[in-house]
C-alpha cells in the first residue's frame, strides 16, 4: 500500500537529517515541502510534470556565456525582486535598489566623468545622467565605483549583437570625484522586449504577459566600507512603467530628462550608499 502524501514528505525529509551543511539542509527541506504542496495542490499529472521537466531542459541548453535564461525565468516570475527585498531591505534614506538582470557583462571600459558610453552610431537622443553620491550622513563619497550599462535604441545591448554592436557600446565604468559627482554621457533610455524567443519569453506570451520593459539605465555602485546597491534609473516618459515585464521598477528611480542651461537632454539622479 502506498503512503500517504504526509509520510512520504516525511520520508523525503528526513533523508536530510545527516546533512553536514545545515544552511543547505534548510533550503532544500524548505523548497522540498514547497514542491510537495505545489504538486499536491495542482493535482499535477505526469504529462504536466514531463512537460515541467523539458521546459527547465530547454530553459538550461538556452543558457551560456552571456544569456542566462535561468534569472531571466527568475525576474519574470518576480523571484529576482523577492530576493532584492530580502537581502537588501534597505534603511530609512537610502536609494532604493533593483534587479540586476541578465544583461550585466564584468569588464566594462574605466571611462572619466563626462565621458560618453556610446561606441557605435545610434539614432537616439543623447542624454547626461550627472548626480552625487553620499553616505546617509550627507557626506559626499569619492571614489564610488559605478558600473554602468543599458540598450542601444534599437532594443538591444553589445552582448545580444556580437558583430553589430562593438563589444563595449553602452558600457562603462566611471568613478566619483572629490565631490562625489559623476556625470554619464549616454542616450536616453527606451523599452525593450526581454528575449522572447526561449523558455520563459514563451511562458510569458502563453499566459497572455506583457514580456516589455521600461526604459532604463542600469548603475551599480560600490565603495568600501559601504553596501553595494544595484539599482536602475527609469525615464518618466518611457511605457511600461506600470507593468514592467520583471516588476523593476520603483516610484523613487523614476526621472524627468529636461534641457539643463547648455541645452542638453539631462537628469539628476542622486545617491545615498548605506554603510555595510
Amino acid at each position: 500500500m502506498n503512503p500517504t502524501h504526509a509520510e512520504l514528505l516525511s520520508q523525503v525529509l528526513a533523508r536530510y537529517d545527516h546533512s553536514p551543511n545545515p544552511r543547505l539542509a534548510e533550503i532544500s527541506r524548505a523548497a522540498i515541502r514547497h514542491l510537495h504542496a505545489f504538486v499536491d495542490e495542482v493535482r499535477l499529472q505526469h504529462d504536466e510534470w514531463f512537460a515541467g521537466v523539458e521546459f527547465l531542459t530547454a530553459t538550461g541548453k538556452i543558457c551560456d556565456d552571456v544569456r542566462q535564461e535561468f534569472i531571466l525565468l527568475s525576474d519574470t516570475l518576480g523571484v529576482s525582486t523577492l530576493v532584492e527585498f530580502i537581502t537588501h531591505d534597505g534603511v530609512e534614506g537610502g536609494t532604493e535598489n533593483t534587479v540586476l538582470g541578465p544583461f550585466h557583462v564584468p569588464g566594462s571600459p574605466e571611462r572619466a566623468n563626462g565621458d560618453s558610453m556610446l561606441e557605435n552610431d545610434d539614432a537616439g537622443d543623447r542624454v547626461v545622467i550627472r548626480g552625487c553620491v553620499r553616505n546617509l550622513h550627507g557626506e559626499p563619497l569619492s571614489g564610488v565605483k559605478i558600473d554602468a550599462w543599458q540598450n542601444a535604441s534599437t532594443g538591444f545591448y553589445a552582448c545580444q549583437q556580437p558583430g553589430v554592436q562593438h563589444t563595449n557600446n553602452l558600457r562603462g565604468v566611471y568613478r566619483t570625484d572629490a565631490d562625489g559627482n559623476f556625470a554619464i554621457r549616454t542616450i536616453r533610455p527606451v523599452p525593450y522586449p526581454i528575449p522572447d524567443d526561449g523558455p520563459a519569453g514563451k511562458l510569458l506570451k502563453d499566459n497572455g504577459r506583457n514580456w516589455w520593459r521600461p526604459g532604463h539605465t542600469h548603475l551599480w555602485f560600490t565603495l568600501e566600507g559601504h553596501k553595494q546597491l544595484i539599482t536602475h534609473l527609469f525615464d518618466s516618459e518611457s511605457d511600461y512603467l506600470t507593468n514592467d515585464a520583471v516588476f523593476g521598477v520603483r516610484e523613487s528611480l523614476i526621472r524627468t530628462f529636461t534641457k539643463d542651461a547648455s541645452g542638453e537632454l539631462a537628469t539628476t539622479f542622486d545617491v545615498v550608499l548605506e554603510d555595510a
